[in-house]
């Protein structure tokens, strides 16, 4: 990036060129992810859409093609619920580095009952925070290569009033799905801290920032025929919600600006301004029970031991 664009502030429709960099973003085809693969692809970066569906997958490609022109965006075949195949979806990248990935994807479900991934694991558990996990082990020589390697791990408002059962962590006993998609964000988000915490102590040059979009509401979020589409009724609707939050596009300006920001730090946490619900985007104190390092040190144990990593994510 220029020294231009590292002195003037930050703003979020006018991003730093990041031409010659290659992002990949999980659930990139929907959401919070398609809005931030949009502006990442506006930078002139090559732009990686993970996505086990091919077909929503090339949607989103054509509909970022079409509102950023020369975009170079295409699609991995990638299914977190399914830990054997992600070796194989990484050597898919084929790339020789990764300047920086976006751990976004997730499964939230709203009622019971309690489903599992192919592995056995409870599927948002599983999916959201493990598969995200043992991506990175396969992801770590690549990121490595990069001059600077950032893994941004996209978390949720929601975490803050969650606390981790490490005594259950895959909801077993007590299923709640609001509750249990709460924990697996919070589970993503201790994750994000306790990374850059060992990256650090083994002196990588890899960075692990952790970013939230706030409150994104779809009634709220622009309409992108090809991925949403968002009436004009539903947004009249939810312009008295627009006073406290925003639609995904804004949603996604934290998890840009911890992929881009050259002043972006390992270990912090970004999220919108106004109350963190809405608003440009802001570092943040990392709330107490996200930065206990004894708890992400067990979170850490059960987490390979679940999905079969190496101990240090292959960070050497």
């Amino acid at each position: 990036m220029s020294s231009a664009s590292q002195s003037r502030p930050w703003d979020v429709r006018r991003l730093p060129s990041a031409e010659g960099s290659c992002f990949l973003v999980t659930g990139g085809n929907a959401g919070i992810g398609y809005f931030a693969a949009e502006q990442l692809a506006a930078t002139g970066a090559v732009v990686v859409l993970g996505s086990r569906d091919r077909a929503k997958a090339d949607a989103a490609i054509a509909s970022i093609r079409s509102r950023v022109p020369g975009a170079r965006v295409r699609h991995l075949p990638l299914d977190l619920a399914d830990l054997s195949s992600l070796k194989t979806a990484a050597d898919g990248l084929g790339l020789d580095r990764l300047d920086a990935v976006v751990h976004n994807a997730g499964v939230a479900l709203d009622d019971p009952p309690r489903r599992e991934t192919a592995d056995g694991h409870e599927l948002m558990f599983g999916t959201n925070h493990l598969g995200h996990f043992a991506l990175t082990q396969w992801l770590a020589p690549l990121l490595s290569a990069a001059p600077a390697g950032r893994v941004v791990t996209v978390g949720s408002f929601a975490a803050r009033s969650e606390r981790l059962d490490l005594g259950d962590l895959q909801s077993t006993r007590d299923y709640r799905p609001k509750r249990t998609y709460g924990r697996s964000k919070l589970a993503q988000m201790c994750f994000g801290f306790e990374l850059d915490r060992r990256l650090r102590a083994v002196g990588s040059t890899v960075l692990s920032v952790v970013a939230h979009p706030g409150g994104a509401l779809d009634s709220l979020t622009p309409s992108r025929p090809q991925v949403s589409v968002t009436t004009s009724g539903e947004r009249l609707r939810a312009l008295p919600a627009a006073l406290l939050v925003q639609g995904k596009d804004a949603g996604a300006w934290p998890v840009v600006r911890a992929v881009l920001d050259p002043e972006v730090r390992g270990g912090q946490l970004w999220g919108p301004r106004v109350f963190g619900l809405r608003g440009r985007p802001r570092c943040e104190p990392v709330p107490s029970h996200m930065a206990d390092r004894a708890v992400a040190a067990c979170l850490w144990a059960a987490g390979g031991e679940l999905a079969g990593t190496d101990p240090d994510l292959g960070f050497r």
